[in-house]
């Protein structure tokens, strides 16, 4: 097993005293162009309750460097009352009614779920602003970048196991909450996944994240198909188990340091899944605990994938294991644990708790 000091990730943070990246100088922020005259709005148009709690003071946001960038987003690195944040702009076409309708819609609904979502595992939110034609919502800066980004910094198939598992149960842990308030994130993808200073993977981007109870079909769905699942690329009604599928493959992700189905365009992706049921190879060496997780995560039938509970679950039992017994990942069998998460629904319906 690899030393998490090996690599060159933890050396940056280690030699920056625990930041990943220096913070801005008061010069640098002293330049920063200000939004202000650009965006003055008390957001009040974000119908919701305690708005006073979340309106951007737009005197007090300052920009920095560009860092990401979507279809009709940008997201940049600024400050807000004295504080590094992250930034999301988000534009809406004049040119096109009905997709700059959709993207409002999309913008507010955001914003509604990241006002009801606190856990270490979820990205903070911070304020908001919503303005025609540019809206904009702010939340905590995090050091780290996207999971994707790191993973590609990586050799194939080099991270540890221990990484990969406390990788893992980040996003599970992050996924569960998520699930247990009732809300598909529906995009789950390491592009979406944020690393902080510590290693802590947050769950990010809830664009097109919804409610379960108002989740209908996937019609019009724009999704990113590497990721998403074969019912959802069909464009049928879904639930919580498309999160199941994606966070399968982000986990395959983790295990090989590649890119789902990087041989493929997007489009071939999504006709490989639904008509061939195709899914990236894992590798010959992948461990029996992670291949049959994986392989039960993207099941081609919703219902045989599990839920976040059991697999949070199962994977802080690899980790005690693995913190017991450095070699526990090639001596693993399935027999050990199957009675236990066999009867995990039961239990949890009797009043039982996953770790």
């Amino acid at each position: 097993m690899k030393n998490l000091k090996n690599f060159s990730w933890y050396k940056q943070i280690a030699a920056n005293n625990g930041k990943l990246e220096r913070r801005l100088s008061l010069g640098e922020y002293q330049r920063a162009e200000s939004w202000s005259k650009y965006l003055v709005s008390s957001g009040a148009e974000i119908k919701g309750g305690g708005e006073d709690e979340w309106s951007a003071d737009m005197s007090q946001l300052y920009i920095g460097n560009k860092f990401a960038s979507g279809k009709h987003s940008r997201i940049y690195r600024g400050i807000y009352k004295q504080k590094d944040v992250a930034i999301k702009l988000v534009s809406l076409p004049e040119e096109d009614t009905e997709l700059a309708a959709l993207i409002e819609r999309q913008f507010t609904s955001e914003v509604a779920l990241l006002l009801r979502l606190k856990h270490q595992n979820i990205i903070t939110f911070i304020a908001a602003c919503k303005k025609t034609p540019v809206f904009c919502i702010i939340t905590e800066y995090l050091a780290g970048g996207s999971l994707r980004k790191f993973l590609h910094q990586q050799e194939p198939y080099s991270l540890p196991q221990n990484l990969i598992l406390k990788m893992a149960l980040d996003i599970a842990c992050g996924m569960q909450y998520l699930h247990a308030e009732g809300i598909l994130h529906r995009d789950l993808k390491s592009e979406n996944l944020l690393l902080d200073q510590d290693m802590r993977v947050k769950v990010a981007d809830f664009g097109i994240s919804c409610l379960e109870s108002q989740c209908g079909s996937a019609k019009g769905f724009t999704g990113t198909y590497r990721w998403m699942a074969p019912e959802m690329i069909k464009e049928k009604r879904h639930t919580k188990k498309v999160d199941i599928y994606s966070f399968g493959i982000v986990l395959w992700e983790l295990l090989t340091a590649l890119t789902p189905f990087d041989d493929m365009t997007p489009e071939q992706a999504a006709f490989a899944v639904c008509q061939k049921n195709a899914r990236p190879p894992l590798p010959p060496d992948c461990p029996l605990a992670f291949r049959n997780l994986i392989n039960r995560c993207w099941s081609s039938n919703p219902d045989k994938r599990p839920h976040f509970e059991e697999i949070v679950a199962l994977l802080e039992s690899y980790k005690e294991s693995l913190q017991q017994d450095a070699d526990f990942f090639s001596t693993y069998t399935p027999q050990e644990y199957g009675k236990f998460f066999r009867c995990l629904p039961n239990c949890l319906s009797a009043g039982g708790s996953t770790p």
